[in-house]
């Protein structure tokens, strides 16, 4: 694994530092995230890629595919790097057909524990994020039977720590009464804004925040305001979104999926394009005044209500 260094650096979860751009193994599968992926080869070269290139934090579930994905990781990349980190989600399974479907009884979460384990080649999992909620959204109620199966798991050593995916504040909080929570992934991007107070309350406790679908997820991001800024800054309207999130907050972690090498060297890339300065920004009225956690000012689009990270 080469020390390049990746914008935004690291940020520690748990005992693990992960690098904040990471890789999202989701698109590694088949058309629709089922079955075998079209290109075995490029799909195994893509993961060797974000070794060599420094990423150590591979984002991944073993209802990709269903099982595809964590297997490719285990044939490209076993044995694993010292510094790479694998994080998976437990909390839904596969039909025959593709369909999504639920899988939280505490006694299904514990055998996808046991079936992440066995087809990543691992002792152990790095982190497991309990999956709750709908595709796009929490959904009300206790998860506390799921989240104290997963605990269990980690105290006897199958699991080194535990995260939240598609939470509430009130979900994380019943969470961390059971056990602690090094990072919460929801669906939120710079068009999504709903969870911009859980963003906030986590980096307050050093949590790290993932977002998924960080690019729209299956319909792609799209915005006026963003694709002008973009026009300006001569890049394309993905690239911004993807340094605005890193500019967003440092606690944000960033692991957009892809598939070819030059699509993850792009984003990459867009990840740490500059934001100083940038055309058609302006800092809020008096009235409104900028908004700073270490450093970071919030800005907002001159001719709409969106907000904007810029140095």
């Amino acid at each position: 694994m080469t020390t390049r260094d990746l914008a935004g650096g690291s940020y520690r979860v748990g005992d693990l530092d992960l690098t904040r751009i990471g890789y999202g193994a989701m698109q590694l599968a088949g058309p629709g995230v089922f079955g075998p992926p079209k290109d075995r080869d490029g799909a195994l070269a893509v993961l060797r890629a974000v070794a060599e290139l420094g990423i150590t934090h591979i984002d991944t579930a073993d209802f990709y595919g269903p099982y595809v994905t964590n297997e490719l990781i285990r044939e490209a990349l076993a044995p694993y790097p010292d510094e790479l980190h694998i994080v998976t989600k437990v909390g839904a399974r596969r039909d025959e057909n593709g369909g999504w479907l639920h899988a939280r009884e505490p006694a299904e979460l514990r055998e996808q524990v046991y079936d992440n384990v066995r087809h990543l080649g691992l002792d152990a999992l790095d982190v497991v994020n309990l999956r709750v909620g709908g595709l796009d959204a929490p959904e009300p109620g206790s998860i506390a039977p799921q989240f104290e199966a997963l605990a269990e798991l980690q105290q006897q050593g199958l699991i080194r720590h535990l995260g939240l995916s598609t939470v509430t504040a009130g979900q994380l909080a019943e969470a961390q009464t059971i056990a602690p929570v090094v990072c919460v992934q929801n669906f939120y991007n710079i068009a999504r804004r709903e969870d911009e107070e859980l963003v906030a309350s986590t980096l307050r406790q050093g949590i790290a925040y993932v977002p998924y679908f960080p690019l729209g997820g299956f319909a792609p991001l799209q915005s006026g305001p963003l694709e002008r800024l973009a026009k300006e800054l001569g890049a394309s309207p993905m690239s911004v979104a993807l340094a605005w999130l890193r500019r967003h907050s440092p606690n944000v972690l960033l692991t957009p999926d892809t598939s070819p090498v030059a699509h993850l060297e792009q984003n990459i890339a867009s990840a740490g394009i500059s934001l100083s300065r940038c055309p058609g920004m302006r800092s809020r009225h008096s009235t409104e005044s900028a908004h700073q956690v270490r450093g970071y000012t919030r800005w907002v689009f001159a001719d709409q209500a969106i907000s904007w990270l810029c140095y």
